[in-house]
């Protein structure tokens, strides 16, 4: 999808060096006019490998840490929009070293707040996920936290730099998720499953970029987008698909794991739209006056009452259809 809002602009991706800020920014060099593309980071080799490998003028790399506000003051220059993907992710290692995951994910999305009115960016949107939505683990409780820094952070500065998130599910082939793990080890002939019951939702690289494009185009402030048609799949068809072969030890489920997953919870429905491709979560407390009558005239309320979850979604993966998914994604 291309991305009309950014020609001429300069845009900058926190974690750009991760497995959604590297695609994105591919992304972006082919379908936008984007003036300037910035990849902030902290991993030099891999900036080194991208820089190399991509190759394009308009690409800048600057090495940085979202716990350092003073580094973000100073990248945040000059930029229109910033899309911060980076933060602490893994599930177990998180519950494990808390602390981290709230300098990281917490304290480093203010400082995003902060650098970005400072410098007056025009529109941030925070990449969030599924496990933000009724929490059970702290790696979704710093995302949750995250959210709402990012809905508050629009009362600082109104009508000047205006701040949204993107909510979505499990990325299929992203570094370290269980399906680039099973590609890496084609051939296995026994794998580990922690509850073949259990069902997440999943959606591909370039539905996330259609996302975020769709939240940069819309976005007034404080809401939340999340993506209407992704489809669930059973762990126990997953590994079938990905390992037909290998034998299945099933371990249970790992510390902070839930059975399924919510992407739009029954509270949230109260103040939630459907649009076309996207439901759009409100803030509670509004920030912009004309916030309804827009969205109002684009998209119809849920239904009160209203659960998005992983379990009782009416679009599902079949064993085939991940298969040919799979066989693409290659």
């Amino acid at each position: 999808m291309p991305f009309e809002d950014l020609k001429d602009k300069t845009i900058l991706i926190t974690g750009g060096t991760g497995s959604f800020g590297r695609n994105f920014v591919r992304h972006l060099l082919a379908s936008s006019e984007a003036r300037k593309i910035i990849v902030f980071s902290r991993d030099e080799l891999k900036q080194h490998e991208m820089k190399e490998e991509l190759n394009d003028k308009r690409l800048r790399f600057f090495i940085g840490d979202v716990r350092d506000l003073p580094r973000l003051q100073r990248a945040f220059k000059d930029v229109d929009f910033v899309v911060h993907a980076a933060a602490l992710k893994q599930v177990p290692t998180l519950e494990y070293n808390p602390f981290e995951a709230i300098q990281t994910n917490i304290i480093g999305s203010q400082n995003i707040i902060d650098a970005s009115i400072d410098q007056g960016v025009k529109k941030v949107i925070l990449i969030s996920t599924d496990k933000a939505a009724e929490p059970a683990n702290l790696y979704g409780a710093t995302k949750l936290c995250a959210e709402k820094l990012f809905a508050s952070g629009n009362s600082y500065s109104p009508q000047k730099t205006i701040f949204s998130s993107v909510r979505y599910g499990n990325v299929i082939g992203s570094r370290g998720s269980v399906i680039d793990t099973l590609k890496k080890s084609r051939g296995l002939k026994r794998v580990r499953i922690t509850d073949p019951d259990m069902t997440r939702f999943w959606i591909t690289l370039e539905q996330s970029f259609e996302l975020v494009g769709f939240a940069l185009k819309h976005m007034v402030g404080g809401e939340i987008f999340i993506p209407n048609n992704l489809p669930s799949m059973r762990l126990g068809d997953l590994f079938e698909a990905a390992a037909p072969d290998a034998e299945k030890e099933i371990i249970g489920i790992r510390p902070g794991e839930k059975t399924h997953e919510v992407l739009l919870t029954k509270e949230e429905s109260h103040r939630a739209l459907e649009m076309d491709g996207a439901y759009v979560v409100f803030s509670a407390f509004p920030h912009s006056k004309d916030l309804y009558t827009k969205y109002n005239r684009l998209g119809n309320k849920v239904e009160a009452g209203f659960c998005f979850a992983s379990d009782t979604n009416k679009n599902w993966f079949t064993k085939e259809d991940f298969k040919k998914l799979l066989d693409t994604e290659s």
